[in-house]
């Protein structure tokens, strides 16, 4: 399956305001990658854009070819303006919904698609086949430019400008502002029949809730791994995850709204803007026919968030089991928060900076993986701490001294290591949930709790049979998060928060897993196409 992507500069009109985008082939949200699981992927960027450019395949397990994972400075240097690169990958035991995204700077604001991954000729999903499926895009939209956004705040010291809407596949509705009542992304549908829709938060910095109007919604799967069926009328999608629902069309004829808007429970600016669209059933007479609204969840509906993440199971079926490592090889704590460091030139003397075990990631010139391939000096260090060099109430506002250590730090990992990793919040300047993505590999959620995590009682309360499994995890306000999952990956696996505003901080760290001892657990040479930086 080969494709061929164009990036290029288009004019977009949203909210009566137009901008100069980034985009794949001329479209926001871009083209959807379809495959089935087993292909072989064949995708040839090709940069007409003035913007440095790399993809990263949101999910994909990228087995041994850790050299196409995309995320810039870490598995390779970007795709210069004029240049091409071609990305080449299988996609070995997943089928489901994932997601590409420019993976540089904060241009996967508008560089963004879905991937779906339908599963092998011949097999049948573990739930009633849909009537039809359809792929949702939720996303957030600036009217000024998104690098422009970010640059500034950096220069400053300061958290960025929040967006100025929430989009649905690529427009903020029929009840945004400048919008007529039919605008934005229309879902046709026939009564008494069960649809698909396939949900992807591609939003930079936003937990997002999802509602349709007089509508319930059984979850069947999250990040591209079965689930058991879930039943609620309410979604949280954190930015990087995905969910596939099925939706009955029970209801009569007339038009019910879509609704995104965020979760935020933290005393944080957000962009409280409700995106919108319209599930319209085909008998509806006019396309002015009543709509029937749907009210969201108050922006701090902690217990909804919660619910929703503590009820997901994996399908852990004969055919698709939860292989949860039992016994842990590696164990990890890492403090996910901020810190405050000196800046001369910022705007309090003071820059806001991401930090994981209080070390604050420096991205380097050179890109990690190469490094560690061909034994570069000077490019990385193996010190990355395993617990935080500093205890105190994680919780808590805080120690006194808020400065982090500044540092392009990894980790590494023996090969197929079983792993565990205990994610806690920090309340340092505020507790706030983190989306955690991990590049590489799938991870099981096998415990979560609020407060401190305490490594004598907190144990007792995991799931070690069916813990849902993703790659991207919400890690709750105040609170923390138990991963487990087994380093059978050679290469170099960024983690790192989902909320942009975070990873450009500097909350990340990088995973170097080992080669194992045959040539199938060996990572592959590097392609001779490489970007050269």
């Amino acid at each position: 399956m080969v494709s061929l992507v164009q990036v290029v500069m288009r004019n977009m009109t949203l909210l009566c305001s137009t901008k100069s985008i980034l985009t794949v082939n001329g479209k926001f949200p871009g083209p959807t990658l379809y495959a089935r699981e087993g292909d072989d992927v064949l995708v040839k960027v090709v940069n007409h854009s003035p913007h440095n450019v790399t993809i990263h395949w949101h999910g994909v397990r990228q087995i041994r070819t850790g050299w196409y994972d995309g995320p810039a400075y870490i598995t390779q240097c970007p795709i210069q303006p004029g240049s091409s690169f071609l990305y080449n990958f299988t996609v070995t035991g997943q089928r489901g919904t994932l997601l590409w995204h420019a993976h540089i700077n904060w241009l996967r604001a508008t560089v963004h698609g879905a991937i779906v991954i339908l599963p092998k000729l011949g097999v049948p999903y573990p739930f009633p086949a849909p009537h039809k499926e359809a792929v949702v895009v939720l996303g957030e939209w600036w009217k000024a430019d998104t690098e422009t956004v970010i640059n500034q705040a950096m220069q400053l010291g300061v958290g960025p400008n929040i967006s100025d809407s929430h989009t649905i596949n690529g427009h903020p509705g029929p009840m945004s502002d400048c919008a007529s009542s039919q605008d934005g992304f229309n879902l046709d549908v026939e009564n008494g029949k069960t649809y698909m829709l396939r949900i992807i938060n591609a939003g930079l910095n936003d937990d997002l809730f999802f509602k349709i109007a007089g509508h319930g919604l059984t979850v069947v799967e999250v990040d591209a791994v079965y689930t058991k069926p879930y039943k609620t009328d309410i979604l949280l999608i954190t930015p990087g995850q995905t969910t596939n629902v099925l939706v009955t069309t029970d209801q009569s004829a007339g038009r019910y709204l879509l609704s995104v808007s965020p979760f935020l429970d933290a005393p944080l600016q957000v962009d409280n803007k409700t995106g919108t669209a319209t599930l319209q059933y085909a008998n509806t007479v006019s396309a002015t026919a009543r709509l029937t609204l749907v009210k969201p969840p108050p922006q701090n509906a902690t217990p909804i968030a919660s619910k929703f993440s503590e009820s997901l199971r994996s399908l852990n079926s004969k055919e698709y089991p939860a292989n949860v490592p039992q016994t842990v090889d590696h164990s990890l704590f890492f403090t996910i928060g901020v810190g405050v460091n000196p800046c001369a030139n910022c705007i309090n003397g003071t820059r806001v900076v991401g930090t994981i075990n209080n070390s604050t990631f420096v991205m380097p010139s050179t890109p990690i993986l190469q490094a560690r391939y061909y034994s570069i000096p000077g490019v990385f260090t193996e010190d990355f701490p395993a617990t935080p060099p500093h205890k105190f109430n994680y919780t808590g506002s805080g120690p006194k001294n808020l400065q982090t250590m500044k540092g392009t730090r990894v980790h590494r990992l023996p090969y197929n290591a079983s792993v565990q990793v205990i994610l806690q919040d920090t309340g340092i300047i505020s507790t706030e949930s983190h989306p955690i993505h991990l590049h590489g590999f799938n991870f099981f959620v096998v415990g979560r709790g609020v407060g401190n995590y305490n490594p004598k009682a907190s144990p007792s309360t995991f799931n070690l049979i069916d813990p849902v499994e993703r790659n991207t995890i919400g890690v709750p306000t105040g609170g923390w998060t138990a991963i487990r999952f087994r380093a059978d990956n050679p290469g170099v696996w960024f983690m790192h928060c989902h909320f942009e505003v975070h990873t450009s901080w500097g909350l990340k760290m990088v995973f170097v897993v080992d080669n194992g001892k045959r040539p199938s657990e060996t990572l592959i040479p590097p392609p001779k196409d490489l970007p050269q930086c």
